[in-house]
């Protein structure tokens, strides 16, 4: 989850302008809407901020911005938000009717949906399963799917998420690479940032733009770390590098993070309320919403602005995860990467982490979140090496861990591998491969078995772990979701969740359950084998979720 190169990553988002398609004004603010959209602006740098308001009180939420000098641009009843262009609406934040502002740092406009038809599509290229399912030919540097059962003898076999919609929030896909093309969505894949050359300060941000207007096309992924991720939940079975979890599905890019990383509040939401309109079945998320690691809702060490700021991060994706959840979509997230027990944090270091270079030290509590990870309704995995044993570098809680997964380990001391390497290989774009100067590094393999050579790089990070979880997910959903009458394939979140917990396989915690890493890196084990800090209910397995008689009957 960030800075993504390392994959040991965190992610970082930029906001977009708004799109109020769907979401007409709910009654209570019709009468001050003119008056809203009429105000003058004050003298000074005009700024767009996203207004939360309090239910049922977006009327009273208006006057207040109006009476700043505020003019209202957009809204979205969905999330209960204004958008408003102000100099300053620092004071507002007070006011009862309002639960939290916070800069909205535009980085281009939302895609239009062109039509938003129904049923939605499969793949350009539905992938057709073999009847014998032969090993793909850098299989045998898959440890990761080994551990989960997703191999030609396992779960391939069985079920392969056919039909499941599965939406990537990340980088973008690079939905040209020969080992995706077969399962991208090109028709309901969007981005909804624009590239920023450079932050505020003049600081070189995404750097120089590749595309007009410095908007890339749908299928494009300037980072790598999105198509990584889409690799390991669903490349085909073509003859071609590896195979992912659930190597049928059809991968829709949901494009929230900007070339550098980022991901800030505006396009995250824009993310998931279009994957809950659009019928997406289950959604990635690797990465945390800039630019508060840890968002506190009220800590002294943070100005008002700040603290209204974090606040409506908090109350934004909260209302875009249930909006989501509401609509069917199943949420999975990493969990981080920083060998942090989220349940006693009390130092952050990291944050704010935009504009570039503003970071301080400040002391925090249990009431600061990360978000998405550790919002409700959001199932989150922590990592596991190829010995099973938690890697050194992800993140846990007992409250916090939902779940675990391979995420790959290059320090793991106990894994008996020696002839592969330790992390996780995917996917990667070859231009991307180029641009950082890695093309012949040693972790980057090619596979030139149908005469054009395919790339994959081996990265580690819960940013790797959280993909096997969403490939057994849409495995579980292909098996046990119902077609509706609109042609959607829908099962209800929650089962979706038991059955993932179900179907994992329990794991203890270490003995001593105070893990020492190393001599100054131990960190402690809290809970039992059926929910631990560690690794949740279990590491997903795709195979139990494969063979799994009917929906409550553990294999």
């Amino acid at each position: 989850m960030k800075k993504l190169a390392a994959a040991v990553v965190s992610i970082v988002l930029a906001g977009t302008a708004c799109s109020t398609a769907g979401s007409s004004p709910p009654p209570e603010a019709k009468p001050a809407l003119k008056a809203g959209l009429n105000a003058g602006l004050k003298a000074g740098p005009v700024q767009r901020f996203l207004v939360f308001y309090a239910d049922g009180q977006s009327s009273a939420a208006l006057r207040a911005v109006t009476d700043a000098g505020g003019v209202l641009k957009g809204q979205d009843a969905r999330l209960g938000y204004l958008l408003v262009s102000a100099t300053d609406l620092g004071r507002i934040s007070a006011n009862p009717a309002i639960v939290g502002v916070t800069p909205d740092r535009k980085i281009g406009r939302a895609l239009a949906d062109t039509d938003g038809s129904l049923p939605v599509p499969l793949g350009d290229a539905s992938v057709k399963r073999p009847r014998h399912i032969r090993a793909e030919p850098l299989a045998y540097r898959q440890w990761d799917m080994r551990m989960i059962g997703a191999t030609p003898k396992g779960s391939y076999a069985r079920a392969t998420g056919r039909k499941v919609l599965v939406g990537v929030i990340d980088t973008g896909i690079d939905g040209k690479h020969p080992d995706i093309a077969p399962n991208f969505n090109r028709k309901l894949s969007r981005n909804f940032v624009t590239d920023r050359p450079k932050d505020p300060n003049g600081k070189t941000f995404d750097g120089k733009c590749e595309f007009k207007n410095c908007k890339d096309p749908a299928d494009w992924d300037d980072d790598g770390h999105g198509t990584h991720v889409a690799s390991t939940i669903g490349s085909p079975i073509n003859g071609i590098g590896i195979a992912g979890v659930a190597p049928n599905v059809s991968l829709v890019n949901l494009r929230a993070g900007t070339d550098s990383g980022y991901f800030f509040l505006k396009p995250t939401l824009d993310a998931l309320t279009y994957a809950a309109d659009h019928g997406i079945n289950v959604v990635n998320m690797s990465f945390y919403v800039d630019p508060w690691t840890y968002n506190c809702p009220a800590n002294p060490a943070d100005s008002p602005a700040e603290q209204a700021e974090q606040r409506a991060i908090l109350v934004g994706m909260q209302r875009a995860v249930n909006y989501a959840r509401s609509h069917g979509v199943t949420l999975i997230s990493a969990i981080g990467n920083s060998s942090t027990d989220l349940g006693k944090v009390t130092k952050d270091s990291a944050s704010p982490d935009y504009p570039l270079g503003s970071e301080r030290a400040r002391t925090i509590d249990n009431t600061c979140k990360d978000a998405p990870a550790e919002l409700d309704g959001v199932i989150s995995v922590t990592a596991v090496g190829p010995s099973g044993l938690k890697a050194s570098y992800s993140d846990y809680g007992l409250e916090q861990a939902d779940l675990s997964a391979p995420g790959g380990d290059s320090g793991d001391k106990a894994s008996k591998l020696s002839s592969v390497r330790r992390e996780i290989l995917a996917a990667a774009p070859l231009h991307v491969l180029k641009a950082g100067g890695t093309l012949t590094s040693d972790t980057v393999v090619k596979d030139c078995h149908t005469g054009k050579c395919s790339y994959y790089q081996y990265l580690d990070g819960t940013s790797m772990a959280s993909p096997h979880a969403v490939g057994v997910a849409a495995i579980i959903i292909g098996r046990f979701g119902k077609r509706l009458s609109n042609g959607r394939l829908y099962m209800d979140p929650a089962e979706v969740e038991r059955l993932l917990n179900a179907t994992s396989v329990q794991k203890s915690c270490p003995t001593p359950p105070a893990h020492a890493y190393s001599k100054t890196d131990v960190q402690l084990c809290e809970g039992s084998k059926a929910k631990n800090g560690f690794y949740g209910r279990g590491v997903v397995n795709a195979m139990r979720a494969a063979t799994i008689k009917r929906p409550g009957v553990t294999p």
